[in-house]
């Protein structure tokens, strides 16, 4: 069995690779060849945490496995270390025998940037200029790095319940070279795509915030009862998923389905697109939307990739398990 610490995962897994690796999967996952399991996810009663597992398999890659972890909301005042923790554990397919375990913690922020960089390869329009940046925080930096990459971007702005915070965003565009300005939800319908990274309960998001032609990638709903965005927007937006179960269960969809704004059969996995079986964008002037809920194959995909780079360079400690 190899263990990969999450000191060393910085120096193996690089934005290219989870792109390559979650593209890769989300393909996988629409064409039937990988699946996930379904999602525990609970309150334990201490600390505010909420801990849970996703777990899949992908019988493309030969990846098995889990991702343990979730979200302590004291622990960066407490203790000096991030809110999101979590690790990910490999099985060999073929005899159950634990094959590895990783650090998570960098990886669940490179894949959740990845995912939503994949949708604005494969939704946005190719002429987007403008990318607009719901939420501040740890994740958005590597969020915004990420979509920079998938547009010739000119300019960046950025909304967040706290402005102080806004800086994290103005220093990734200022590496890119780009201007950045702090704008009221309003101004966000200069956006040409909007990535939303909050862990907000109530819509932040509306309709009128959003123009003809956008792309929004809505990524912090994971969890029965978030919300990000007003249901009224999927209704009027192309809606696309990593997997549809969890958009309707616990992801951005889980409101427009209650209230019957959208049906489950009125969304697409994204893979679909990435396979050809789906056109994806038909119209300059039509909204997309991309539900970024979190799949455990995402997590596998990127952990079984850094696995593989961590023996090639004689990072990874094996054990006698």
């Amino acid at each position: 069995m190899f263990i990969v610490p999450e000191r060393d995962i910085a120096d193996l897994m690089t934005r290219e690779a989870a792109f390559d690796a979650v593209e890769k999967v989300f393909a996988a996952m629409a064409s039937g060849d990988a699946y996930n399991f379904p999602v525990v996810r609970e309150a334990i009663g201490h600390e505010d945490a909420l801990y849970g597992f996703k777990g899949g398999f992908d019988r493309a890659g030969l990846t098995l496995g889990l991702k343990a972890g979730g979200y302590w909301p004291n622990n960066l005042e407490k203790r000096g270390i991030i809110n999101h923790q979590s690790t990910v554990f490999l099985f060999d397919p073929d005899t159950g025998k634990a094959k590895a375990m990783v650090g998570g913690n960098l990886l669940t922020a490179l894949r959740t940037a990845a995912a939503s960089s994949v949708s604005i390869k494969h939704l946005a329009r190719k002429d987007a200029k403008v990318i607009g940046m719901v939420g501040a925080g740890h994740q958005a930096k590597f969020q915004l790095r990420a979509a920079l990459e998938q547009r010739d971007f000119e300019k960046v702005i950025g909304w967040n319940f706290h402005p102080e915070m806004l800086p994290n965003l103005e220093e990734v565009a200022s590496e890119a070279g780009l201007p950045f300005e702090a704008v009221a939800l309003e101004g966000l319908a200069e956006a040409d795509v909007i990535i939303s990274i909050t862990s907000s309960f109530d819509a932040i998001l509306h309709a009128d915030h959003v123009a003809p032609g956008t792309h929004i990638a809505c990524m912090g709903t994971d969890t029965k009862g978030k919300q990000e965005v007003e249901t009224a927007l999927l209704g009027k937006a192309t809606v696309f998923t990593d997997e549809v179960a969890q958009s309707i269960s616990i992801g951005e969809a889980q409101h427009a389905i209650e209230s019957q704004i959208l049906r489950a059969e009125d969304i697409t996995q994204v893979g679909a697109v990435i396979n050809g079986t789906h056109p994806g964008r038909i119209s300059d002037d039509e909204i997309t939307l991309f539900d970024g809920t979190g799949v455990g194959l995402q997590d596998l995909a990127v952990a079984a990739a850094v696995v593989d780079l961590a023996v090639a360079k004689g990072l990874a400690i094996e054990v006698d398990f």
